[in-house]
C-alpha cells in the first residue's frame, strides 16, 4: 500500500489545477486518471477574468495568452440585420487585471499544467490509472486503482474527485445527481473560413439568432467553433452527415463552394448538480460536482473555481491546522454558487437562445440594448457574465 496526503482522481483541468496548488505548498500529492495519455478533449474554450487571476499564480495564465485569443467584447446579435447588443468587458478594467475574456482551447491548459506538474515537487501524475473501488474511515481514504500492472492499493488523507460528468468517485460514493437533460443535441463543428471578413462587427464570443433557429460562433486562432442545432424533425444521426453540416454554415455565410469542416462532434447538454461537495474525505470539484450549459463558458471556470477554494482550505488544515471543518464550509460555499450562479446563469442563456419569437426577440434585444446604454447596469451585468460576483458571493459565505 502506498501513501500520500492527498489524491485526485482526474488529470482535467480541475485535477491538475488543484493538484499544482498543494503540491506548491508542500503537500505531497498523486493526480490518477484513467486516459493513457495528457487529456487531447476540445471541449471548453472561454476563460473567464476571475479564471485567469487564478492561473496566473500558478504561471499559466502568460502561456494561456500566448496561445489564446483576447477577447474585449462578446455579443448577442440577430444574423439577418446583424443588430446586436455588445458586451465592452473594459468596463470590468477596475475589478480585474484581466478585464477580457480569453478565447483558447482546454487541452492548452491541461497540457501546461501537465508539463509543469511533470517537473514538480511533491506532485506525481499517474495515467492509465483509472479507481475502482473506495472505502473510507476517519483516518483516510483507501483507493484501489487498476493499471496495466495490475491493481494497486493507495491510502490518503483526502481525496478530490475531479473525474468529470461520469465520476467514479460519485457513484462509489453513492451521492446523488440531480437535474435534467436538456432535449437537444447541439452539433459543433470548426473550420478555417474567416466568418469575421463577412459578418459585420463580429466579436470573438457571438450568440446568434437567425431565421432558421440559432447559432453561436466563437472564435479561435486558427479556427471558428460553430454550434448548430438540429433542425425542425431532423435526427442527430442526420444532423451529424456533411450534408446537413454544410447547409447549417451555408445559412451563416452563403459560400461557392463546400465548407472545409476540421472537426464535427456532437454533445448533449446538462444541468445537474450533486446533492453535498462533501462525502466525508472525499471532496467533489467540477464537472463530477455540477453540469451545465456551455452558453456562457461557465462549467471548466465554475471547476477551475472549485479547486481553488477547495485547495485554500485544504493547505490551511495540513499547514496551519485549521480544521475540517473548512470542507463543509466549502460545500457552503460553492455550490449555492452552483446553484444559483453558473447553473441558473447558464440556463437563462441557453434559454434565451432557444427562443424563435421574433417580437420576443426583438423586445430582448431592445432590453439588452438599454442596458449597455447604462454604464452601472452594464458593469453589473459583467460582473455576474465574468464570475466576478459570484466568487465575492462566496467568499462572504462564512458559515
Amino acid at each position: 500500500m502506498s501513501k500520500v496526503a492527498v489524491l485526485i482522481c482526474g488529470a482535467g483541468p480541475v485535477g491538475l489545477v488543484a493538484g499544482l496548488r498543494l503540491a506548491r505548498a508542500g503537500i505531497e500529492t498523486l493526480v490518477i486518471d484513467k486516459s493513457d495519455i495528457v487529456s487531447d478533449d476540445f471541449r471548453a474554450s472561454t476563460f473567464h477574468p476571475p479564471t485567469l487571476e487564478m492561473l496566473d499564480e500558478l504561471d499559466l495564465t502568460k502561456d494561456l495568452i500566448a496561445h489564446g485569443l483576447v477577447s474585449p467584447t462578446w455579443q448577442i446579435r440577430q444574423h439577418e440585420s446583424h443588430d446586436k447588443a455588445l458586451f465592452d468587458l473594459s468596463l470590468l478594467s477596475g475589478d480585474t487585471r484581466y478585464p477580457f475574456r480569453l478565447q483558447c482551447e482546454q487541452r492548452v491548459l491541461t497540457r501546461l499544467a501537465d508539463t509543469k506538474a511533470q517537473s514538480m515537487a511533491n506532485l506525481r501524475v499517474q495515467y492509465g490509472a483509472e479507481l475502482t473501488g473506495l472505502t473510507q474511515d476517519a483516518s483516510g481514504v483507501t483507493a484501489t486503482v487498476s493499471k496495466g500492472t495490475g491493481n494497486e492499493t493507495i491510502k490518503a488523507r483526502y481525496l478530490i474527485a475531479a473525474d468529470g460528468a461520469r465520476s467514479v468517485c460519485r457513484k462509489l460514493t453513492g451521492m446523488t445527481f440531480t437535474g435534467e437533460t436538456y432535449p437537444e443535441t447541439i452539433t459543433l463543428a470548426t473550420t478555417a473560413y474567416r466568418f469575421e471578413d463577412q459578418l459585420p462587427e463580429l466579436s470573438n464570443v457571438n450568440y446568434v439568432w437567425c431565421d432558421q433557429g440559432t447559432f453561436s460562433l466563437l472564435r479561435l486562432p486558427d479556427i471558428w467553433r460553430c454550434s448548430l442545432y438540429l433542425d425542425p424533425d431532423e435526427s442527430v444521426d442526420e444532423a451529424l452527415q456533411p450534408q446537413s453540416i454544410e447547409r447549417k454554415l451555408q445559412r451563416i455565410v452563403q459560400l461557392q463552394q463546400p465548407y472545409e469542416v476540421v472537426e464535427i462532434r456532437p454533445y448533449r447538454i446538462h444541468r445537474r448538480l450533486i446533492d453535498d461537495y462533501r462525502a466525508g474525505r472525499v471532496l467533489f470539484a467540477g464537472d463530477s460536482a455540477h453540469l451545465t450549459s456551455p452558453s456562457g463558458g461557465m462549467g471548466m471556470n465554475g471547476g477551475i473555481h472549485d479547486a481553488v477554494n477547495l485547495t485554500d482550505k485544504l493547505i490551511a488544515m495540513f499547514k496551519h491546522g485549521a480544521s475540517d471543518e473548512l470542507l463543509s464550509l466549502y460545500n457552503l460555499q460553492r455550490r449555492p454558487i452552483a446553484q444559483d450562479e453558473i447553473l441558473a446563469q447558464s440556463h437563462t442563456n441557453r434559454m434565451r437562445m432557444q427562443q424563435r419569437d421574433p417580437v420576443w426577440r426583438a423586445t430582448e434585444m431592445a432590453r439588452l440594448q438599454a442596458l449597455i446604454a447604462d454604464p452601472v447596469a452594464h458593469r453589473e451585468h459583467l460582473l455576474k457574465s465574468s464570475m466576478i460576483s459570484g466568487l465575492a458571493r462566496a467568499a462572504g459565505i462564512t458559515q
